[in-house]
């Protein structure tokens, strides 16, 4: 059963959660609905499986490059950034 629930938010933040939405082919209810879900669920893991589909091509990339499993990916990252820029 559906109920009415009224927010106040900021308006450029509805703004762009509308456009948001218009992308995805969704209403703005039903990204409000899923994220409160995710929010209350214990099982953030099923819906993430449900929800978001990956493309057989993301697939099949999975698995394709080993990197350690201490890896800290901010520093390689930050390191990947300044010398970038230090050209």
């Amino acid at each position: 059963m559906d109920t009415k629930l009224t927010l106040n938010i900021d308006k450029t933040i509805i703004d762009k959660a509308k456009a948001h939405a218009k992308n995805q082919g969704r209403s703005l209810s039903d990204l409000v609905e899923n994220l409160l879900t995710v929010i209350v669920s214990d099982k953030k893991t099923e819906y993430a499986s449900k929800e978001r589909k990956i493309s057989p091509e993301v697939r099949a990339l999975r698995g394709a490059i080993k990197a350690p499993k201490n890896i800290n990916y901010k520093e390689e990252y930050r390191k990947y950034i300044i010398k970038k820029y230090s050209k």
